[in-house]
């Protein structure tokens, strides 16, 4: 009598496990747990994530704001505030990529390989603890702003609206920022953050394109922070613009497919090692 094997589950990291679909959310969610730990053990990663956005909001409503809010047409704090919050979605999402490169060259990595898990799972953990620590320091801004007298008035389905393209725009500027994890030295990857520093001040997210000089208006008009602030900008104040949400998306989707797939290709080669 012949007997018929059943095909084997995939293997992880060469280990053969039951096909089981809760098996990688369970071992995602693990990962999730580590990177919060190490969030919450690093004094540096929360003054980022927490009090460097509140200064920044701060020194540009008290300090400039008087001077700036003439060509605004209205309040300046209703206009800087999304700015601040997307530079501050971007400046939290680069500490990804320093957890990335401490994993890839402290042997990390190589001891996850020799574990029966999901092989993607550490990157997701970095993803997901990222749109987590994102959302905690987007509610402290928005307090602080609310008390400096930011007043929004985007009703429950723009506010929803707000919460899930902010939670588009974390999840694409993680995996970007996991990208330069994988490629670059653990020094050089603290430098990631100043992108998302520098980058939205040659953009609408703190004065308005026209009263910057002439030869920086195309940059300034056709980057995609732009777009991204303005969405924001019209979400939270209740008038939002379909064809420049549109264009963000477009802008946060292809950025975030090509960083999916060259993640993984270059995950996948310095995990074959």
């Amino acid at each position: 009598m012949t007997t018929t094997l059943a095909p084997s589950a995939p293997t992880v990291h060469g280990t053969v496990r039951p096909a089981s679909v809760r098996a990688p959310l369970r071992d995602v969610a693990t990962m999730t747990r580590r990177e919060a730990r190490r969030s919450l053990r690093s004094i540096d990663g929360l003054v980022t994530a927490f009090a460097l956005p509140v200064l920044i909001m701060s020194a540009f409503v008290i300090v400039f704001g008087g001077a700036i809010s003439g060509g605004t047409g209205g309040e300046y704090i209703d206009y800087v505030v999304p700015g601040v919050l997307v530079m501050c979605l971007g400046m939290n999402s680069a500490t990804a990529a320093t957890g990335v490169a401490q994993d890839m060259t402290t042997g990390t990595i190589d001891r996850f390989k020799t574990l029966p898990i999901f092989s993607s799972s550490a990157l997701w953990g970095h993803v997901i603890a990222s749109v987590v620590r994102n959302l905690a320091s987007v509610v402290v801004v928005l307090l602080v702003a609310i008390a400096y007298g930011f007043r929004p008035e985007a009703d429950l389905g723009q506010w929803l609206g707000f919460v899930g393209f902010a939670v588009l725009a974390v999840v694409t500027f993680t995996w970007l920022c996991v990208v330069f994890g994988l490629v670059l030295s653990v020094e050089a990857s603290m430098s990631v953050s100043m992108i998302f520093l520098f980058v939205p001040y040659l953009s609408s997210g703190f004065v308005p394109v026209d009263t910057m000089p002439d030869w920086l208006h195309g940059f300034a008009e056709h980057q995609p922070f732009t777009p991204i602030i303005e969405s924001v900008r019209g979400l939270l104040g209740g008038a939002p613009d379909a064809a420049t949400i549109v264009t963000a998306c477009v802008w946060l989707v292809g950025f975030l497919a090509a960083s999916v797939v060259v993640g993984g290709v270059l995950y996948r080669r310095r995990t074959a090692r």
